[in-house]
């Protein structure tokens, strides 16, 4: 039995993720806080010294253009939104530029949307991107796209771009920084006699209960998204602490191991990489309704998904897409990566793989999803 506490697991940790938050970045919206960039960057230059590479997401640039707009109110309109992250995500590119240039390292911008995880080529080539940079010894800097994406595709909160990247780029750990010690039992501003959550495993249904909403009105998200992320984290095996990002010396305190925060952990293995990023994919393109046969073959056989098991198409997909597999009742059982486009499958949908040339003139692949392009959920 490993006698090695959680603890310092965590500060073993070779790859972090660290995700600051708007209200910490522009001071609860009283501008961009360069004082406290300038401390976080020194931090994480001093762990990039021990030679722990270190990525940050960074929220803060609707904020920081709503403040060198003169809005005090974020506003409901998208493109106003979209033009405040404009004006605001070159401001805050600059402030980091400038506190990072003063520990000599060199800063790196990567803007992200769905697309970048939801399309399998672009998923790759952002993460060879970024581990390229690591090995160049630059400090990348991520941010979602907030300049073209629309309520339809964006992610909600970069605590779920902080998880995704977790995932992308196989970290072992995620530090999300927020204007809270941690997440607390109860609201302790409703509460004060709420009590610190220290350690949980991510995945402990009584989490959600304890997670509340941001107040804040700057970002989007709030302690709910940061237990969401936590475990959406867990599916690749990173740890995540939850911590206040006003604490002094945090970040290292942290990756030394200290007692601070909350430490939410893992309970499975990491998975294959490939299926890490089916695990961590947000948008379905589609449904394939199973028979009780083919919900067996994959849940308690580890089969591939054949198309005589396969009752029902929904939607419209492509080759390579991600499609959901539901149970006659409509319950997702898992996801992966489909061989053949919509309008072939609901062909050969219910028939037996050497059917396949006569219904459509070719066969590419006996199975409509492949056992090591599915997740089961």
């Amino acid at each position: 039995m490993d006698s090695i506490s959680p603890r310092r697991q965590l500060a073993a940790s070779k790859r972090w993720v660290v995700k600051i938050g708007s209200a910490l970045l522009t001071d609860n919206g009283r501008g961009v806080n360069r004082a406290a960039i300038q401390n976080w960057a020194g931090q994480i230059s001093a762990l990039r010294r021990q030679g722990i590479e270190v990525l940050l997401v960074s929220s803060g640039a609707v904020a920081a253009g709503m403040d060198r707009l003169g809005w005090r109110k974020r506003p409901d309109s998208i493109h106003q939104l979209q033009a405040a992250a404009a004006i605001g995500q070159s401001h805050l590119v600059q402030v980091y530029e400038h506190a990072f240039g003063q520990y000599d390292c060199r800063t790196a911008q990567i803007l992200l949307d769905h697309d970048d995880f939801s399309n399998r080529t672009r998923y790759l080539n952002a993460r060879s991107t970024i581990k390229t940079l690591l090995s160049l010894g630059a400090a990348p800097i991520i941010n979602e796209n907030d300049t073209v994406v629309t309520d339809e595709i964006r992610f909600g909160d970069n605590d779920t771009l902080g998880a995704l990247v977790a995932n992308l780029v196989e970290a072992d750990a995620l530090l999300i920084l927020t204007d809270a010690d941690g997440l607390f039992t109860e609201d302790p501003r409703d509460n004060p006699d709420a009590e610190l959550v220290r350690e949980a495993a991510a995945t402990d249904p009584r989490l959600a209960a304890m997670a509340g909403d941001s107040r804040s009105g700057l970002g989007r998200g709030g302690m709910a998204t940061k237990v969401r992320a936590a475990q959406l984290a867990a599916r690749s095996g990173a740890r995540t602490v939850i911590v206040g990002g006003s604490i002094d010396g945090v970040i290292e305190r942290v990756a030394a191991g200290e007692d601070v925060g909350t430490l939410l952990l893992p309970e499975a293995d990491p998975l294959t990489a490939r299926k890490r990023w089916l695990a961590g994919q947000l948008q379905v393109r589609g449904r394939l309704v199973l028979d009780a046969g083919a919900e067996r073959a994959l849940c308690n056989q580890g089969k591939s998904l054949l198309p005589v098991g396969v009752v029902g198409v929904e939607g419209r997909f492509h080759r390579g897409e991600l499609v959901s597999c539901v149970s006659s009742t409509g319950v997702e059982v898992a996801r992966g990566l489909v061989n053949y486009d919509s309008t072939e499958a609901a062909k050969v949908c219910g028939q037996s793989s050497d059917r396949i040339v006569e219904l459509l003139g070719y066969r590419d692949d006996d199975e409509l999803i492949h056992r090591d392009n599915l997740i089961l959920l």
